[in-house]
């Protein structure tokens, strides 16, 4: 998603996890995984100095994007803010099935369309929060 101006990093990571739409989901997380987090954590996350935040933990991280790894999951998700651009990716790690072909499963696969849209939504919701700053 296209930025009037260069966005730091930190500033992405606060704008998305601290949005509305992403406090709901911190919300279900705390409810059904025993996940806490709070703007506090977000800021420790946006900083560098976190490397767990909810259910995830930082896999990677550089001075434009982070990479997060769901703690005993197959989720990842991904931010990087540069070059008047925002970037949120997400993806699911396949399985072998019964049949030994890779799979996504049920459960992900009945959710990818939604996920889709909650995704954009997501970084929408980033972005508008960042312009408003």
């Amino acid at each position: 998603m296209a930025c009037a101006e260069t966005v730091a990093l930190p500033d992405f990571i606060t704008a998305f996890y601290t949005q509305p739409l992403f406090r709901a989901e911190r919300f279900v997380l705390r409810w059904a995984a025993g996940a806490r987090s709070t703007d506090d954590n977000v800021a420790t996350l946006s900083q560098g100095s976190a490397t767990h935040f909810a259910v995830w933990e930082v896999s990677e991280r550089r001075n434009d994007q982070v990479l997060l790894a769901q703690v005993g999951g197959r989720t990842y998700s991904w931010l990087q803010a540069g070059d008047g651009k925002l970037r949120f990716g997400s993806v699911v790690v396949p399985v072998r099935g019964r049949a030994g072909m890779l799979t996504l499963g049920p459960v992900f696969h009945s959710l990818l369309s939604a996920h889709k849209y909650y995704s954009r939504a997501l970084l929408a919701g980033a972005a508008r929060r960042l312009a408003s700053v």
